[in-house]
């Protein structure tokens, strides 16, 4: 009986499905130019290397530098020119009322002129033609404001994309070189997210229906890993087969070659 029990357990394990996985990275990102211009800078001491906060490419932006330069000068003129046509509608508010105040006394008056009535309904009217223009020319410096803030924040964007910063990733590839001119989507380097690893496995049928309540070993070791994830549609290269993957802690060397096993709990 005893010899019995230890065959039906071997024949158990003995049908566990065996699956080969190469360890990748966590996640590799292409990196394409936003921008248009002269390659300054491509390290290539950082291939293989984690980067920092310093950029590892750089596109010359010394056009851009100034033009923000002189963007950020007008933005300050627009402000202080904003604020000082706003003072002066308050002003104009305030002679406003005087004026229509004053005019209805005078429109009362009998003894005062058609003449001089006339005299002061025209002024009235020049003073809120006045009071109109200057509002006219603050919505206008608003408009110039909004359009010189977008300016300004493309400036920007078009700066930081032209040093690029990674920190944190890997520098897996680089296209470029020093004096090479790039263009808006061009490739320039592949980054590499390694503080995990991932295993890709394509499963049978049977596994992928199971894949909840295997157990996995590798190269013949039990894990403590589930199948992250499992795609219940079959692959269109694998025909048949249904692809898995299992995110693992990040080992000292990557691409290497691991046997892995799903057996029953």
């Amino acid at each position: 009986m005893r010899h019995l029990l230890i065959l039906l357990f071997a024949l158990t394990f003995s049908h566990a499905k065996i699956y080969y996985a190469k360890v990748e990275p966590y996640d590799i990102l292409p990196i394409s130019s936003n921008v248009t211009g002269l390659v300054l800078q491509a390290d290539e001491s950082k291939l293989g290397k984690t980067l920092s906060s310093a950029a590892y490419i750089v596109i010359d932006s010394e056009l851009d530098k100034k033009e923000l330069g002189s963007v950020e000068r007008k933005l300050t003129i627009l402000k202080d020119m904003i604020a000082t046509n706003e003072q002066i509608l308050k002003n104009l508010e305030s002679s406003l009322e005087k004026k229509r105040e004053n005019y209805k006394r005078v429109e009362a008056l009998k003894i005062k002129s058609t003449i001089e009535k006339d005299r002061e309904f025209y002024d009235l009217i020049a003073s809120e033609n006045s009071y109109l223009a200057t509002q006219k020319e603050i919505e206008n410096l608003h408009v110039q404001l909004s359009d010189l803030s977008l300016r300004q924040a493309q400036l920007q964007r078009t700066l930081k994309d032209k040093e690029l910063v990674n920190e944190g990733y890997v520098l897996y590839e680089l296209y470029v070189k020093p004096g090479q001119v790039v263009t808006m989507s061009a490739p320039l380097a592949k980054v590499a997210d390694v503080s995990k690893a991932k295993l890709t496995l394509f499963l049978d049928e049977a596994d992928a229906m199971e894949a909840s309540k295997k157990v996995i070993y590798i190269d013949g070791k039990k894990s403590a890993y589930r199948l992250t994830r499992v795609v219940t549609i079959a692959d269109s290269k694998n025909i048949s087969k249904y692809m898995a993957q299992i995110i693992i802690d990040a080992p000292k060397l990557f691409s290497k070659l691991v046997q892995i096993e799903l057996k029953d709990e």
